[in-house]
């Protein structure tokens, strides 16, 4: 008899931060029907990912199993959960669940990505239930960062999971929901048979700070300012974005809210009537006719995000918008390993302007919408999970999570991208390992990271590209002598003569004594003029740079 398995497969956000994409199942072993928790992304740096636009899990596995995915889950509205949903839907075609919030911001991607909005249903808070195959899911209401998050409460005939998805304990966030210890108790009490945890904060040894501690230091703050005032946060972030409007209000400031993103999240939070007592604001416009002294603005771009409103302000105007010296920029914000970078490289810029940057270095003007390990004991103690299974969160944080769980007598698993558990004994036991990857977005194009195109940039950025172009005449012979076109390379080398001038004369040089043998051959004319072309940059300039061949053969027909 064949035993049915209920598995846990992260493609994404396990062993990182972002990207979040997790693959339930039930059911014997391949014949699972399964659900997927969040489509998310993450973003790209300079360094790695040239001139790439959005990184998402690499999902094949779970499309070569598409005719078995009843149902796409999205926790919360933050890109990380929900931005690769557009991108990445067309190639799942699963109906799409989520609450009225998110619904809405997850609409606007699928119309934005040309798919189907229909496709988007919404679904209130449990006890309010979605059956989809052998799975029964509840949005179970959870305090975050922006309005309506939810863990998922997923019943299955081998136990319920709680899947806390991002979340904190905050009794007043200001906006959402505030957080239930006695509704967590209750599921608690009903028994959980595993619980899949956020464990992006677990190294924070205090407890977690509410929303509602902020507003008089950052009043205090933006009262104290003398020229204009600016202040970047997440976008999604509606809560901080109500703070820091409230702050300039009561420091007799107009409002203007500058970024697509943080207009449209705030729009739709009044659209939900989960924002109801969003101050007044000005458009750009307006602003602009306004003084210094009675302005804030608040804008995109708090991880140095390169096309925000952050950065082109730093990089010198942004929608007519200059900073001077005197004026005060807040970042109400963490940010997130891996983009340290752009943000100091936007502080400097500012520095050098004269702008004082405040950040949150003393804890005074941001709170984390994740819980920290005081607060994720506290989770432990309400659910009583028999199995814990850290997830959002680099390795170092999925295993510290472990061993907190461990050391209070749970059975706890460690299961970075590709770990497929098996969570229907008393015991996780990891049955497979899948391959996982990445997904680049890269203007429309979306490619895997095996394609080879963010290799090719890599190799195109660290060695410069030499361009060869020579013409063959109807006799097989060079017609003239090959040309030389440098990009990303020094202009002149040892030598100190042109680099172009130096590698055409060494082609002359090797084209004069190439046989008949290479001349006809494109693919040994090819080797010989690379071959050639790296050995004068090495010695001229020490780099082997990327090689491209042009030979044009003319025909005597």
């Amino acid at each position: 008899m064949t035993r049915e398995r209920l598995i846990y497969l992260p493609l994404g956000g396990a062993g990182e931060v972002g990207m979040n994409a997790y693959v339930y199942g039930y059911g014997p072993k391949n014949r699972e029907r399964y659900i997927v928790v969040d489509l998310g992304v993450t973003f790209p740096d300079m360094d790695g990912t040239p001139g790439v636009d959005l990184i998402m899990a690499d999902i094949a596995w779970l499309e070569e199993r598409r005719d078995r995915l009843d149902g796409i889950f999205i926790t919360h509205a933050h890109e990380d959960h929900v931005g690769g949903l557009g991108h990445l839907w067309s190639r799942l075609r699963a109906p799409i669940y989520t609450r009225d919030f998110t619904a809405r911001i997850a609409t606007k991607k699928m119309i934005e990505a040309g798919q189907p909005a229909d496709q988007v249903i919404t679904v209130g808070a449990m006890p309010e239930v979605v059956e989809l195959g052998p799975f029964r899911v509840q949005f179970v209401p959870v305090s975050h960062s922006l309005p309506e998050a939810s863990g998922l409460l997923i019943e299955t005939p081998a136990g319920r999971i709680l899947h806390t998805g991002d979340f904190k304990l905050d009794m007043a966030p200001g906006v959402g929901e505030p957080f239930d210890e006695e509704l967590f108790r209750s599921i608690g009490d009903k028994g959980v048979h595993a619980m899949v945890c956020d464990s992006t904060n677990v190294f924070s040894l205090h407890p977690g700070r509410s929303e509602s501690s902020l507003p008089a230091a950052i009043t205090e703050l933006v009262r104290g300012a003398e020229g204009m005032v600016i202040a970047t946060t997440f976008a999604s972030n509606v809560a901080r974005i109500r703070t820091l409007a409230k702050a300039a209000r009561a420091a007799g400031r107009s409002v203007c809210l500058l970024g697509r993103a943080m207009q449209n999240m705030v729009r739709t939070a009044t659209e939900t009537k989960l924002l109801l007592d969003f101050p007044p604001t000005v458009s750009a416009e307006e602003a602009k006719d306004l003084p210094r002294e009675s302005l804030m603005l608040i804008v995109t771009g708090s991880q140095g995000e390169r096309r925000a409103a952050s950065a082109q302000l730093s990089r010198g105007s942004y929608l007519g918008f200059t900073l001077k010296e005197g004026d005060l920029f807040l970042f109400s914000s963490m940010t997130i390993p891996g983009n340290e970078r752009g943000v100091f490289k936007i502080v400097n810029a500012y520095s050098e302007m004269g702008v004082d940057v405040v950040d949150n270095t003393q804890g005074a003007f941001h709170v984390s919408g994740h819980a920290n390990r005081p607060d994720l004991e506290r989770m432990h103690e309400l659910v009583r999970p028999k199995i814990l299974i850290p997830m959002h969160g680099e390795h170092r944080h999925l295993r510290q999570h472990a061993r907190l769980g461990a050391a209070r007598g749970m059975i706890t698993a460690i299961a970075p991208n590709g770990t497929m558990l098996d969570l229907a004994g008393a015991e996780p036991e990891v049955v497979e390992f899948v391959e996982t990857g990445r997904l680049y977005l890269d203007g429309t194009v979306l490619y895997g990271a095996m394609d080879g195109v963010v290799r090719e940039r890599m190799k195109l950025a660290l060695n410069g590209l030499v361009m060869v172009t020579l013409i063959i005449d109807e006799d097989g012979l060079p017609m003239g002598e090959a040309w030389a076109e440098c990009l990303g390379l020094a202009r002149q080398g040892r030598s100190r003569r042109p680099l172009a001038e130096v590698i055409e004369e060494e082609l002359a040089t090797e084209l004069d004594r190439a046989g008949n043998k290479v001349l006809a051959s494109d693919d040994k004319l090819s080797e010989t003029i690379k071959r050639r072309v790296r050995h004068v940059c090495v010695d001229e300039i020490g780099k082997k740079p990327e090689v491209t061949i042009v030979v044009s053969r003319l025909s005597d027909e």
